[in-house]
């Protein structure tokens, strides 16, 4: 009768346990599939269950100038901000992992000061200070902003990346004849350079998805799709901000399936364990 018991209790268990995976896999993928339905829909109307497909809305979204101009203006402004974001903040997570200096500590914690509080407020100062430097409506502004966005994972991440390389592989190094530059291109950098992968893959994300800033410095000439994402929901059919919002989750969803084998592999828990 006992055994009878537990085998029911185990059953009741493992049935909760998938009741409630499945709750959570719908109410995480259900939007996402029904965003995928809307984008290939081409009406959609009660009482019909299934959508009547059709890909008008795609041509009519891709061939829209304002559309083009906003995708070409992520595609340049996101990587140039990762690339500036790595070429200022990678010796920088360097010198905080090897280097003790008085207000280390503080210094790398203010980095997170731009996630404590609603960022409105910060892109409202940054675009009073761009205004002044003629930096409103131009594309080095919209750079600029975007990098606020992705110093606090090129910084963290690599920090913690190069402070779990062993010091003793660069003094090894060292003691061979290697110069300091030598060292680090040629050991420091290949065994850190999954680490910095995922930094540039969430620096990219990060700046790739910015609005906010880029609303208010770019604005009206230099528009990315996450500000025209807005138009878009609130004046347009609801199939064409399906299609925009697949256009916008693509280059996002390529470059995790790119680099999964890096987040698995923990370096994004270990740039957070300082």
């Amino acid at each position: 009768m006992h055994a009878a018991w537990f085998v029911a209790v185990a059953g009741l268990r493992r049935a909760l346990g998938i009741g409630a995976l499945l709750a959570l896999a719908a109410f995480i993928l259900g939007p996402l599939a029904t965003l995928l339905v809307w984008a290939f829909a081409g009406t959609w109307l009660f009482p019909n269950l299934v959508p009547e497909f059709s890909l008008k809305w795609w041509v009519y979204v891709l061939s829209n100038a304002d559309v083009g101009k906003a995708i070409r203006m992520s595609v340049l402004s996101a990587p140039t901000a990762t690339l500036l974001s790595a070429l200022i903040c990678i010796p920088a997570a360097y010198a905080f992992a090897r280097l003790e200096f008085p207000g280390r500590r503080l210094l790398l914690l203010s980095f997170l000061s731009a996630n404590a509080f609603p960022k409105i407020g910060l892109y409202v100062s940054i675009a009073t200070l761009f205004y002044r430097l003629n930096l409103m409506d131009t594309f080095a502004g919209v750079v600029l902003i975007q990098l606020v966005n992705t110093l606090l994972f090129m910084i963290w991440i690599p920090t913690g990346t190069f402070r779990g390389i062993n010091i003793n592989l660069e003094e090894a190094a060292r003691d061979v004849g290697a110069g300091p530059l030598r060292t680090f291109f040629q050991i420091t950098l290949p065994i850190a350079l999954p680490g910095l992968i995922v930094a540039a893959l969430f620096a990219f994300i990060a700046a790739f998805d910015e609005a906010q800033g880029s609303l208010i410095v770019g604005t009206p000439n230099h528009i990315t799709m996450p500000v025209l994402m807005y138009a878009l929901v609130l004046s347009y059919p609801q199939p064409v901000g399906a299609v925009f919002s697949v256009l916008l989750s693509l280059p996002s969803v390529i470059l995790l399936l790119a680099t999964q084998r890096y987040l698995r592999a923990g370096y994004l828990a270990a740039g957070y364990s300082l």
